[in-house]
């Protein structure tokens, strides 16, 4: 093809090299197109009638007629003043067919990367590059043997078929892994950084132990942070390659070249002048420890962040940091250089693609207005703000120079997704089966508020709830919610009494201090609580209507690193009610503590604590409804609510009951079936304390249990499922060895 257009190029430029290097013509003449109009190619040409032609514009004609693709062969001619454009048209594709590959995902796959589509112009150099990235991603794929047959069926009427048989053959397994060049560190513990893995028999899913291109060059990276995180700062990894070892086996090599281990010496600040030291001086701790310690990344990447997060809490501006490394034998000293930028103010702040959310929505996320100061961390931090809304399939933002160079605008880019649901569901457990309905709408009017409706039907309730939220009410960064709620529980059977509860719930919540949360709120609710004939004399008194008002607030400090699958930090939350109006006046506390921590690969390992407390203000009873009962993931291995005090047959609660959760993930037996998760467990929890009736036992014994669990989102809904072995129990506990819950929405 390319040498064909040169050749075009030069017999054109040797008919028409004239004393004056040029030649005129009146009209256009189009020949030899069939489906391309003649108005088009004269378009792709884009000269105008009696133009005079000369070297340069000649040789931009056949340029951009050629890289429209519609066309495998050009020429231009003059004849009595006519420019004569010839042209022979590239074919249509009519059809892409994939053939020899069985896996409809691959299969999907491969027609996705292709150029060349179904109705398209047919082009040589695309089909050739086509064929390549096949084969790349393929190899990708670990599919290094497979073999590509390509070829083009000429249907007539200037319509082809592209067919591409393909035999995939066996994927390149990964027999070995070796490291060469480092008697440091022991292979085993080389092998857990890498995603790579040898193949295994009893890996049969595992994608990781196919040999991937894109995944070695992913472990040489990983492998430089790794020893670099050691001290090495030197490390180099110098080469990764695979030797093939026959019968479809390679064998993957890395070689690595550590140097000598760095400590930390001198580490100091270095501030702008007029900058008070003692704003910083959280990072002269953190300097104390670090010296005489082995050269980190993390460390100083931890301490860089550490700078930014003061930067940011003082309202510093027009600050930035990096940096400054100098060697000393195997010491490094570091000078973390503070200086300031360039002063810049936001000019404009522009917001586009959003028809249904309003202006002010989004801006009531953002750190950053026009007049302001601009700060790319106020920046970045008002981006994820607009993403957490959850109204946009993408938001994206341009920062560019305003009508002054000290001045920016920021152009924000939102693309909307339906935010309303109408669901359906359905669930069946050891415990019993519900069904529930719900209507929400996450964005109503366009305005940010929350609105939705559920109600739940399950053996032995039904429960109905309409909530209303504003978490940006009238621009205050504050939460407005609302909620009513009607409910019936009969616990007749097992816990001795029935509950008829309406009532309603109103809130405000907002970020108090630097992610610690407030909420808080006032609920009030009418109950009619109903006995069992068999009942005892103490919780027969305690039927009747009851009027209760409380005021309630919670204290949330979470610095997890991401509210779903958290592998790293804690939450901690405090709760409690307090009465206003009420037949008993009782006060409830609770305290939920949880702490993440990812170790070897992938595994994130959890510890939790949970207790919660009621107590009665006046000489009157806990009511029954009140009663302490252990949440049912906080003591697995037991029926929910009955452990504990029992009166008779009815197990009444606790004033009192606390657990301890230890847990942790273990690796991915299917790496392929990312949904799916195994964990062990260990729950230690006790629930105690009866006011109304001393002669009650208040079951002090501590119940425990070990056990396994899988958590699984399957088509039809999430899977919970619990293997559990009792260490100790009371006397009168009802225990269960599994627990499983399957539902769905619809």
């Amino acid at each position: 093809m390319m040498f064909h257009y040169i050749f075009k190029i030069f017999l054109f430029l040797f008919l028409f090299t004239l004393p004056a290097n040029s030649k005129n013509y009146n009209e256009i003449v189009i020949d030899g197109n069939l489906r391309i109009s003649d108005e088009s190619i004269k378009v792709f040409s884009n000269i105008p009638n009696n133009d005079v032609l000369d070297e340069d514009k000649l040789n931009i004609i056949l340029k951009r007629l050629y890289d429209t693709g519609f066309f495998k062969d050009i020429s231009i001619i003059i004849n009595n003043d006519k420019l004569i454009i010839k042209v022979k048209e590239n074919p249509i594709i009519q059809n892409v067919y994939i053939e020899g590959i069985k896996n409809s995902g691959l299969e999907k796959s491969i027609i996705d990367i292709l150029s060349l589509k179904d109705r398209s112009s047919f082009n040589t150099t695309k089909f050739r590059k086509d064929e390549i990235a096949i084969v790349n991603l393929l190899k990708s794929k670990g599919y290094y043997f497979a073999v590509i047959v390509s070829s083009i069926q000429d249907l007539g009427d200037s319509k082809i078929i592209l067919n591409y048989n393909i035999d995939i053959g066996n994927k390149a397994k990964i027999k070995k892994i070796s490291f060469l060049g480092d008697k440091k560190i022991k292979e085993s513990k080389l092998r857990d950084v890498i995603i790579s893995e040898e193949y295994k028999f009893w890996k049969f899913i595992s994608g990781k132990k196919f040999l991937n291109e894109q995944l070695i060059d992913f472990d040489k990276k990983l492998l430089n942070n790794f020893y670099k995180n050691l001290g090495y700062f030197d490390v180099q990894i110098n080469s990764s390659f695979a030797n093939y070892l026959g019968n479809d086996e390679f064998e993957l090599i890395y070689n690595i070249s550590p140097g000598i281990k760095y400590f930390f010496n001198d580490i100091k600040l270095s501030l702008p002048m007029d900058y008070d030291e003692n704003n910083f001086s959280k990072l002269n701790k953190i300097f104390n420890k670090l010296k005489g310690k082995n050269y980190s990344l993390n460390s100083i990447e931890k301490i860089l962040k550490e700078i930014d997060k003061i930067v940011l809490t003082e309202q510093f501006e027009f600050l930035n940091s990096n940096v400054i490394e100098s060697f000393n034998g195997d010491l490094i000293n570091l000078t973390f250089n503070i200086s300031e930028s360039e002063k810049f103010y936001v000019e404009k702040v522009n917001i586009f693609g959003n028809n249904i959310t309003r202006d002010d929505v989004i801006r009531n996320s953002i750190y950053v207005d026009e007049g302001d100061p601009f700060s790319d961390l106020l920046h970045t931090k008002s981006i994820n703000n607009i993403k957490s809304l959850n109204f946009f399939r993408d938001v994206r933002s341009e920062i560019l120079t305003g009508t002054t160079s000290n001045q920016k605008i920021i152009n924000i880019s939102v693309e909307e997704k339906p935010t309303g649901e109408i669901t359906a569901g359905a669930g069946v457990g050891t415990a019993g089966g519900s069904v529930g309905f719900s209507v929400k709408e996450n964005n109503f009017l366009g305005r940010g508020i929350k609105f939705g409706t559920d109600l739940v039907l399950s053996q032995n309730s039904i429960r109905g709830i309409i909530a209303l939220s504003n978490p940006n009410y009238n621009g205050t960064n504050r939460s407005l919610d609302f909620n009513a709620e009607s409910s019936v529980n009969d616990r007749l059977t097992d816990f001795g009494y029935k509950s008829n509860k309406i009532g309603f719930s109103l809130g405000s919540g907002f970020e108090f201090y630097d992610d610690l949360y407030l909420k808080t709120g006032v609920s009030s609710y009418m109950e009619t609580l109903k006995t069992d004939s068999k009942a005892s004399a103490s919780m027969k008194k305690q039927k009747g209507d009851y009027f209760d008002t409380f005021i309630n607030y919670t204290l949330d400090y979470d610095k997890r690193d991401q509210k779903f699958k958290s592998s790293d930090g804690f939450r901690s939350t405090f709760s409690q009610n307090v009465p206003i109006i009420s037949e008993n006046y009782s006060l409830t506390n609770t305290y939920n503590f949880k702490i993440f921590n990812k170790w070897l690969k992938e595994n994130i390992a959890s510890v939790g604590f949970y207790a919660s407390t009621t107590n009665s203000l006046t000489d009157k009873n806990i009511k029954l409804s009140e009663r302490m009962h252990l949440p049912t993931n906080k003591l697995r291995g037991f029926e929910s609510g009955k452990i504990g005090p029992k009166d008779g047959s009815d197990y009444v609660g606790g004033n009192y009951n606390a657990a301890i959760n230890v847990a942790t993930t273990l690796p991915q037996v299917l790496p392929s079936l990312e949904s799916l998760d195994f964990s062990v467990f260990f729950d230690a929890a006790n629930v105690w304390g009866v006011d109304y009736n001393s002669n009650i036992s208040s079951g002090s014994a501590i119940r425990s249990s070990v056990g396994i669990g899988i958590d699984y989102f399957t088509v039809i809904g999430p899977l919970n499922f619990s293997l559990t072995e009792v260490i100790s129990k009371g006397d009168n506990d009802v225990t269960e060895t599994f627990r499983f819950n399957l539902g769905t929405t619809f």
